[in-house]
Order: structure tokens, then C-alpha cells, then sequence
């Protein structure tokens, strides 16, 4: 796998637009697979509200590939749980929209959502070995996955058609390896299922959390070459989140950075990597070992740690991390607003009251 380089992604249109990014407006276009608007979640544990996702808006083209990077606690399965409408209690989503097919579905019914998930869009999880039933066959965990939305369907073509998805997801001897149960695959194999799953309805988007974390590098680069083929065979737009940068630079079209449940920057892939101009964007690609300079020294690390969810403090959320705003007034006492600026590498959304003056300092 290629490692933090500038994305070669000519054969893609628009590669270094912001095609995730966007100023949060009113409404939202058809030509977008999924529009969110100002999501806000939190949770509340009588002691406490825990601000996990706040006022969050992004659009995701169709096709597109999204990748949500940030460091554990950010909130980015809490944002893929909002948009699935899977926050348990004592979560809840506190406002905004979730434009899917011209619908917002935040506004739906628990029974609602379930016509829709799995169909419309659909989630791998992170640990195939949680999110698959020991005590069923692949087989029919497959099956049950089509006939919630196709009950019509006799099983016997039901049977057929999850035998077509474990090849599509290269699993050989797929017929035969329809009765088999969980325990009898390996991890990457497992992960395949999982994918075999999601797709089974084809959904316009789907949402990937951390689905490599649990394999070795050999198996992650197989899995991720099979995402890519299948999201090209389906059209299907993907938000991938993951903690690894170097599987953005070879897989997403767009990245949205998060930090203390915001957006901080979203853009293009090429601009994130080549120029990025929040102060915890470029922070966190410092943090990526590169193997050229392993004996220069300790790794390099994020100063402090992230805010307190439920007791955010006043201004810029990085502030007191930020090598630029640890020591200025403006940056602890005003919260800075999101605004497009543009660059040598692309356009990105930031937000950072030192935006416009970075992206001018950024040389290519």
C-alpha cells in the first residue's frame, strides 16, 4: 500500500475539488447521493450532555469517495451512526437534515429507517467477527439480508443470488461455502461477507467503519482493492472512515478532517496531503511515521489532548493543542466559522481563523 503521496486520481473527474465539502446552506441538489445539514448528537447521561456530533454538513456526490479521518473520540462512528439513525439511548440526535434520495430521512420512523437501510444505504462495520451471528450459516445471513427487503423472493433464488455476491466478493467455492458458519473463515474472508452484505441491495452509499482496522497489511490492500472494484461495479457513493491516512491517499476522492465532533477541513484529497491548512490537519499527517526518518528521532505527537465532549471550552476547539493559537485571545474567545478557501493544491472548507493567510504561505 502507498503511503501518504499525492493521490493519482486523474482518471476521476474533479479529484481535487472539495466534492465533501460545503458551506452549510439550505436544501439540498439532486446531484448529490446524500446532503447532511447541520447534524447535531448528543448524549445525555443525567450528569452530563456529551456534544458528539455538532451542526456537521457535508454533501456526498454520487460515486464520490469520502474518507473521515480524526483521532479516536473525534466523533466519526458517532456521525455514521446519526446518518444510519442507529444512536441508542441515552444518544439522540439533537437536529438537522439527512437528505438521502430527496428525503430526509432524520425525520422518519423507526420502521421508516428500516425500508431503508440496507436498501437505499447501507454500513460495514469495523469487526466482521461482532457484526456477523455465530450461531447462522454465511449462507443465511446473506438470504436474511435480501429478504428484508425482497420477501417475495423464493428462497431457492434468494440462495442463488448470495452464492453471485461471495463471488462478486472473490470467495471461492461460493455454494459450498454457504453453509459454512463464521468460525470457518479468516478475518479477511469475513470482512468479505460483511462487504457481500452491504451490497446485497445495492445501495446508492455506504458507509465503511474502519473495516481494515482488524486485518494484517496483505489482506487490508485485498480488501480495499475489492471495495474499489465493487463501488465502481455498483455506483455507489462511500464514506470510508478510517485512521489510516495512507488508505485515503490511495482509495478516497475527498476528505472531511474531524476533531471534537466538527468538520474542521474538507477538500480534495490532493489538497489534504499536499496543503493542508487547518493546524490539525497538518498535525496529524506530521504524526504519520515515514520510514525514511524513523532514526531522526521520537515520533512526532499531538500536543495535550482533545477537549471535554460535555464541557467544550470557548473559541476554536484546537486551540489549546494549536501551535498557531495556544497563545492568542481570538482563537480561545471566538468560534471560527466555516469558509471556503482555495489554494495551489485545490479548494477546501476550514475551519480556522488563520485560514485565508495559510493557504497563501502554502508552496506546491
Amino acid at each position: 500500500m502507498r503511503l501518504l503521496r499525492a493521490p493519482d486520481r486523474a482518471a476521476r473527474e474533479n479529484a481535487g475539488a472539495p466534492h465533501g465539502a460545503t458551506e452549510p446552506a439550505a436544501g439540498a441538489s439532486s446531484e448529490y447521493a446524500l446532503s447532511v445539514r447541520g447534524l447535531s448528537t448528543v448524549y445525555e447521561t443525567g450528569e452530563a450532555t456529551v456534544h458528539a456530533v455538532r451542526d456537521v454538513s457535508f454533501d456526498l456526490r454520487a460515486t464520490e469517495r469520502l474518507g473521515i479521518v480524526g483521532e479516536s473520540g473525534s466523533g466519526k462512528s458517532a456521525l455514521a451512526l446519526s446518518i444510519l439513525g442507529l444512536i441508542e439511548a441515552p444518544g439522540r440526535v439533537l437536529d438537522g437534515e439527512i437528505v438521502l434520495g430527496g428525503r430526509d430521512i432524520a425525520r422518519l420512523s423507526d420502521r421508516q429507517l428500516g425500508a431503508i437501510r440496507g436498501k437505499q444505504i447501507a454500513l460495514v462495520l469495523q469487526d466482521p467477527s461482532t457484526a456477523l451471528d455465530p450461531v447462522k450459516t454465511i449462507g443465511a445471513q446473506i438470504v436474511e439480508a435480501i429478504a428484508v427487503h425482497e420477501p417475495q423472493l423464493r428462497r431457492a433464488a434468494a440462495r442463488k443470488r448470495a452464492a453471485d455476491l461471495l463471488r462478486e466478493v472473490d470467495i471461492s467455492h461460493a455454494e459450498q461455502r454457504l453453509d459454512d458458519y463464521p468460525h470457518q473463515y479468516s478475518g479477511g474472508m469475513r470482512q468479505r461477507v460483511a462487504i457481500a452484505i452491504a451490497i446485497a441491495n445495492n445501495p446508492s452509499v455506504l458507509i465503511a467503519d474502519e473495516p481494515t482496522t482488524a486485518l494484517d497489511v496483505t489482506t487490508q490492500a485485498q480488501v480495499l482493492a475489492l471495495l474499489d472494484r465493487l463501488v465502481d461495479e455498483h455506483r455507489t457513493a462511500v464514506i470510508l472512515i478510517t485512521h489510516n491516512l495512507g488508505i485515503v491517499s490511495d482509495f478516497c476522492d475527498s476528505v472531511a478532517v474531524m476533531y471534537a465532533g466538527r468538520l474542521v477541513e474538507t477538500s480534495g484529497v490532493e489538497h489534504i496531503f499536499l496543503a493542508p491548512t487547518h493546524p490539525y490537519s497538518e498535525a496529524l499527517l506530521k504524526c504519520v511515521p515515514n520510514p525514511e526518518r524513523l532514526t531522526e528521532g521520537p515520533l512526532p505527537a499531538i500536543t495535550g489532548f482533545p477537549p471535554d465532549l460535555s464541557s467544550l471550552p470557548t473559541g476554536c476547539s484546537f486551540a489549546p493543542r494549536c501551535p498557531i493559537g495556544r497563545d492568542l485571545a481570538e482563537c480561545h474567545e471566538r468560534t471560527p466559522q466555516p469558509h471556503r478557501v482555495s489554494g495551489p493544491a485545490g479548494e477546501a472548507v476550514v475551519e480556522c481563523h488563520f485560514a485565508e493567510r495559510r493557504i497563501r504561505e502554502v508552496k506546491v
